[in-house]
C-alpha cells in the first residue's frame, strides 16, 4: 500500500509540471473588427506568428496605440502580423458605438481590420495575458503554434526593444 502511494505521488506530481508547462490557450472569443467584420480572433492567428497589442481600460487603450505605432515605425517589426485588441465588457452598452466611432478616427481601413473589439469574456482574457495592471497595455508574441514567445506589460517606450530582440533573433 506505501508503495502505491509513492507512485500515485508521482503520477500526480508529473501531471501537475506537464499541466504548468503547457502553453495558455487563447480564447475562442466572437469579436467584431472596427471595420465592422465578424472575427473569433483564436482561429484567425492560428499557423501564423501575430504580436498581440491589448488594452483591458481606457488608459491601457490609449497606451496601445503608442504601441501600434512605434510597431509600423521599427523597421523589424513592421512586417509582423499584429492584432490590436480592446476590451469592453466594462463599458456600458450604449456607449460602445461612440467607443468605437472614436477609436476609428484616424485609423487607415487595414489598421481598422485588425483592430479587434471584444464585448465578452474579460476575465478569460485577463487570465490568457496574465493581466496584473489593467491600466498597462498587454503585449504578447505568439509564435505559428500559438506559443507565447514573449509577454510584456507597460510602455512602448519602455518595452519595445525587448520585443525587437526576440523578433530578431
Amino acid at each position: 500500500m506505501g508503495m502505491n502511494r509513492v507512485v500515485l505521488c508521482w503520477v500526480l506530481a508529473a501531471f501537475a509540471v506537464v499541466g504548468a508547462a503547457q502553453a495558455p490557450v487563447m480564447p475562442e472569443t466572437a469579436g467584431e473588427t472596427l471595420s465592422g467584420k465578424k472575427i473569433v480572433l483564436a482561429d484567425a492567428v492560428r499557423g501564423h506568428a501575430v504580436v498581440l497589442v491589448a488594452g483591458f481600460s481606457h488608459d491601457g487603450g490609449i497606451a496601445c496605440g503608442d504601441w501600434m505605432k512605434a510597431i509600423r515605425a521599427d523597421a523589424a517589426l513592421a512586417g509582423m502580423e499584429v492584432y490590436e485588441i480592446a476590451m469592453l465588457e466594462g463599458a456600458p452598452g450604449l456607449f460602445r458605438g461612440m467607443i468605437k466611432s472614436g477609436m476609428r478616427k484616424g485609423m487607415s481601413s487595414g489598421e481598422q481590420e485588425r483592430m479587434v473589439v471584444l464585448t465578452q469574456d474579460d476575465k478569460v482574457w485577463e487570465k490568457y495575458f496574465q493581466v496584473s495592471n489593467g491600466q498597462e497595455p498587454q503585449v504578447m508574441l505568439l509564435d505559428a503554434k500559438g506559443n507565447v514567445v514573449w509577454h510584456g506589460q507597460g510602455k512602448a517606450a519602455e518595452l519595445e526593444s525587448q520585443l525587437r530582440a526576440v523578433t530578431t533573433h
